[in-house]
């Protein structure tokens, strides 16, 4: 017989050793760091390949002879590949190596990258972005999901304050850098496109070496159709966007059919995604409520955070005539405010678990900061237009990062590239119908605005016609004379005002949206770490979690007839005592075919035989003593029994009941005898509680009317570890299951430091065994209080950091709880 053991995992993380991540243990913060070295590079580049085309790309679409719609799918056409690609990357990233998807996205973007910068035409360099997005689009998703893989929900926000400042660097810098390399002669904007390849390649070198997860080894497919079906939806309702109100006005024929051909495509693709054995985006993801609502706020939020990025180039190089230099060293408030706001919030749920607060006051923020911009004029005093742009950004740092964090903290690892990619996808998606909407309606307000500044002028404006701006075109604001330069920068101001001001809404929905995302305390386990104990309760009922245990610890497995394994040969030849007898029902009547099983009250198997049609068995023992006999069979539930053998066969008749139900009886481990008032509580599959009840005295309990199929018993008492055991409830009988729990000990203290002894938050608190393992690790909250539950005896040391370190002796009787405080202090004090 197999007997389950526990898997070493001890109240707190399993041990592990200075290895890369690959074989599933957590990863040092050193390794991490490595990995993460060039990961960032990564995210750098995907995000410097469009903040640094964005100061250049008025200047890129006049010499390409391009217009206000080419402009906007400039950077729509990016955005529309990131968002169709994200759902397929994060998949692929649940199928194969994540490592090596990295590089593949790295190898994409340096190809789209080298071609756009050899455009000729407006068109050349739309199809180019495409390429470029298709890799953003894998370098955006996987970053995420790979971090999620080595760092844990709570851990994270440690790392968020690199990951800000690479946003913050490649936003500010990109276009900084962009303005730089148009304003010089003997570079040019096509130097643009250039720029990030460098960075590329150094990320692929750096990420061959440092970067080590688990490559997934199974058979895979890959649901195309649903990649095509999502992709052409979501083209669909871009290309829709962006020509209503220009090409065809929003209510006419077009508009319906591009509507109901969006439907139809997104239906379709709800359909295929429903039957794929491997789904693009597991429709089952939806069922979470914090999943589907972090996915609403990143559609909403999505749009204020591209519509910052592309439209104030616009304002600041043509409604205020600075340089593309300029216009990038104008938009640094806004960064600013993102850098402090992602850092300082990502510290602060390391500390304290709760992101919740965060979401609703950067929704809150980044509805009032666009609310304000919605006031700005080409002509507003720019301390005012910095002030607003800060509380944007605050906004957006508070929420970008956040919300993909609360949807990894709420799936298995096998979905975490699918989850992250969802969040991921919404929030490009925002971002594109966005920037199409807002391009399309930037195109009509300034054209409106500036025939009504014409207007405005008399004959002298109407002599000039459109101003510079006809056909949608960008004009060259050089060219123009004064008081025509003054109407087209003040319909620029005021065309981007419009757009901040219709963008304000969406902000606001996701600011309600997030009041109603329920608030989960982040794991402390990473992606693709081995579940400790805690973690393996993770989706478990409240009120369940405390029963279930580390494992079936002590509990034999039984076998059936159809596969036996025995721990240890037994030669039968020389067995002698016989154990016989008739497998009867609940009437009395012979149960043919039933299984009956002989082991040893330590679990090995001696024997089995299969009843006769009349209901008769017969079984070899070893010799005198006491055995365990099973007996099962289709349509009952299989009985235990003790049986004691002597030098005569022994004649026993074995009953199995027909109506469902469970009962048994908890022991100690240890010493055999009952433990009363244990609680014993019954789930099923998914988790929910079936039944609920405490033992007798004698240490007995009995549920009944129970849905036949697999349950889950769990069972826990004071001074005992708990115990869950996997239980079939068959159509008819009792089932039995008796419950040996072990006993464990529970440590626990409080760390003081100082003169004064206060209890110290966010110390370390380490669990050695005597053979010098880890055992587990605490960190203190701010009553600096530590604990470690399930403990076998035995003499252990406890080393705490926070101040110089301290180790102290503690011996664990292994059972009941002890007391061990720590104080910490500095030399002299």
């Amino acid at each position: 017989m197999a007997t389950t053991t526990p898997s070493g995992v001890r109240g707190g993380h399993a041990k592990h050793g200075g290895h890369d991540a690959s074989d599933g243990t957590p990863m040092t913060h050193r390794q991490i760091m490595e990995a993460l070295a060039g990961l960032l590079l990564g995210m750098f580049v995907a995000i410097l390949s469009s903040t640094v085309v964005s100061n250049a790309l008025p200047e890129i679409i006049s010499d390409l002879g391009g217009g206000q719609s080419a402009y906007t799918w400039v950077v729509t056409a990016s955005l529309l590949a990131m968002t169709a690609t994200t759902p397929l990357w994060g998949k692929l990233s649940d199928l194969f190596s994540k490592k090596l998807l990295v590089q593949i996205a790295l190898l994409i973007y340096v190809a789209g990258s080298v071609v756009a910068g050899l455009s000729t035409s407006s068109g050349m360099l739309i199809v180019c972005r495409v390429v470029q997005g298709i890799g953003v689009g894998g370098l955006s998703a996987l970053a995420q999901i790979v971090m999620a893989a080595m760092i844990a929900p709570r851990e994270r926000g440690r790392y968020s304050g690199y990951i800000g400042a690479v946003f913050a660097v490649a936003t500010v810098g990109g276009p900084l850098l962009g303005g730089v390399i148009t304003d010089t002669s003997w570079m040019g904007w096509r130097w643009c496109f250039y720029v990030g390849v460098p960075f590329a390649v150094i990320a692929l070198i750096v990420l061959q070496k440092t970067l080590k997860l688990p490559v997934v080894k199974r058979e895979v497919k890959v649901d195309w159709t649903g990649a095509f079906f999502i992709s052409a939806a979501v083209s669909l309702l871009l290309l829709w966007v962006t020509f209503a109100g220009d090409k065809y006005d929003w209510m006419s024929w077009q508009t319906g059919v591009m509507l109901a051909g969006s439907v139809l495509l997104t239906l379709v693709f709800v359909f295929t995604e429903s039957r794929a054995s491997e789904p693009i985006i597991p429709l089952r993801l939806f069922r979470n409520r914090t999943i589907t609502l972090a996915s609403l706020a990143s559609l909403f939020v999505g749009i204020a955070m591209f519509a910052g990025t592309v439209f104030f180039s616009q304002y600041f190089q043509l409604a205020r005539g600075k340089s593309p230099t300029m216009s990038g060293v104008m938009t640094i408030p806004m960064i600013g405010g993102l850098f402090l706001s992602s850092t300082v919030s990502g510290q602060i749920i390391t500390k304290t678990g709760r992101w919740k607060a965060w979401l609703v006051s950067g929704g809150f923020l980044v509805t009032a900061g666009l609310g304000m911009l919605g006031t700005i004029r080409y002509d507003t005093t720019y301390w005012h237009i910095a002030v607003y742009m800060f509380v944007m950004g605050l906004g957006i740092g508070m929420m970008m990062q956040n919300l993909v964090l609360a949807t990894q903290n709420q799936v298995d690892p096998s979905d975490l590239g699918s989850a992250s990619s969802v969040v991921t996808f919404f929030r490009s998606l925002g971002g594109a119908i966005g920037v199409s909407a807002l391009g399309a309606v930037m195109a009509n307000r300034v054209t409106h605005y500036v025939k009504t500044g014409l207007a405005d002028l008399g004959p002298e404006g109407a002599a000039l016609g459109h101003g510079g701006t006809g056909g949608g075109g960008i004009p060259d604001l050089d060219k123009l004379p004064p008081a025509f330069r003054t109407v087209v920068e003040a319909a620029y101001g005021h065309g981007v005002g419009d757009v901040f001001l219709y963008a304000a809404p969406a902000a606001l929905v996701s600011f309600l949206i997030t009041i109603f995302i329920k608030e989960v305390a982040l794991r402390t386990r990473a992606g693709n770490d081995t579940p400790d104990k805690a973690e393996a309760l993770a989706g478990v009922p409240a009120g369940t979690a405390e029963a279930v245990a580390e494992g079936a610890a002590g509990v034999t497995a039984v076998d059936t007839a159809e596969g036996t394994v025995a721990d240890a040969p037994v030669d039968f030849a020389k067995s002698g005592t016989a154990i016989h007898g008739v497998v009867r029902g609940a009437e009395g009547a012979p149960v043919g075919r039933a299984a009956v099983t002989l082991i040893s009250l330590g679990g090995r198997q001696l024997g089995i035989a299969a009843a006769q049609d009349d209901g008769r068995y017969t079984l070899d023992a070893p010799g005198a003593g006491s055995y365990v006999l099973i007996a099962s069979a289709d349509g009952f539930q299989p009985q235990a029994s003790t049986v004691v053998v002597g030098e005569e066969p022994l004649a026993y008749d074995i009953l199995l009941s027909g109506t469902s139900g469970l009962a048994g009886i908890v022991r100690a481990a240890e010493s055999g005898t009952p433990v009363a008032d244990a609680m014993v509580i019954v789930t099923d599959v998914r988790g929910d509680v079936l039944a609920t009840g405490k033992s007798g005295e004698t240490g007995d309990f009995t549920f009944g009317e129970l849905v036949p199929g697999a349950v889950t018993v769990a069972v826990n008492a004071a001074g005992f570890r708990p115990l869950a055991l996997p239980v079939e409830i068959g159509g008819q009988g009792i089932t039995r299951v008796d419950a040996a729990l072990r006993a464990g000990a529970l440590v626990q203290g409080i760390v003081r430091a100082g003169a004064s002894r206060r209890p110290l938050p966010d110390a370390r608190v380490t669990l050695v065994d005597a053979a010098g393992n880890v055992i587990a690790n605490s960190t203190t909250g701010e009553d600096g209080a530590y604990a470690f539950a399930d403990l076998d005896a035995g003499e252990y040391s406890v080393i705490a950091t926070g101040y110089p370190p301290v180790a102290g002796a503690l011996t664990v009787a292994g059972h009941g709880v002890d007391g061990h405080d720590i104080e910490l202090a500095h030399p002299g004090e």
